[in-house]
């Protein structure tokens, strides 16, 4: 295995990697201080990490009249409801990063519901956390109760985006046992 603190699986990173990716990690260190797990575990292949951080950074942080706080909200819930180790960490520190509170993003992770948020953020979580628990429960109702606070179709199109993404990350990281790097733990705390 080459990194075993990447995922339980043995992929070594493409060698040499392409360019665009090396360039793409060397900004990852330079602004971040690390290269996140989880594009580490994507690096066996190229077209495959592409297509990854395509999605991600098209949903977190692409033109949306959603945050970036609001969208690193909805990935702990969601990854919350899965146990998902890797986003909890990562995600976590993102929202205490972005909040500047460090106790909100403990909230987010162990049970959104005691956290301190408003009512246009309660429905966004509660429809984000529906979705990865019942989607299939999901109807008109629901989306009205996210338009009374504010959402308009476009906004809740988003919200099913990233809790989508999220779910299908989750269930990515757990069946590899992706591991969240040293340094999320520590993060604005």
């Amino acid at each position: 295995m080459t990194n075993p603190n990447v995922t339980a699986l043995d992929l070594p990173m493409a060698d040499p990697l392409p360019e665009a990716t090396q360039k793409y990690f060397d900004i990852c260190t330079e602004k971040l201080g690390m290269i996140p797990n989880v594009l580490q575990s994507y690096a066996f292949d190229p077209d495959k990490l592409n297509a990854f951080t395509g999605m991600y950074n098209d949903l977190m942080l692409g033109d949306s009249n959603l945050s970036k706080l609001e969208r690193e909200m909805i990935a702990v819930a969601v990854s919350s409801v899965n146990k998902c180790f890797y986003c909890l960490v990562a995600h976590g520190a993102a929202v205490r990063q972005l909040s500047g509170d460090p106790a909100l993003g403990e909230a987010l992770v162990m049970n959104y519901r005691v956290a301190p948020l408003d009512v246009r953020q309660r429905a966004m979580l509660d429809f984000a956390v529906q979705m990865t628990e019942a989607s299939y429960r999901i109807e008109e109702t629901d989306r009205d109760a996210l338009r009374k606070v504010g959402f308009n179709d476009r906004d809740i199109w988003d919200i099913a985006a990233v809790a989508s993404f999220f779910n299908m990350t989750n269930r990515m990281a757990s069946a590899v046992d992706m591991r969240p790097n040293a340094e999320y733990h520590a993060a604005d705390r």
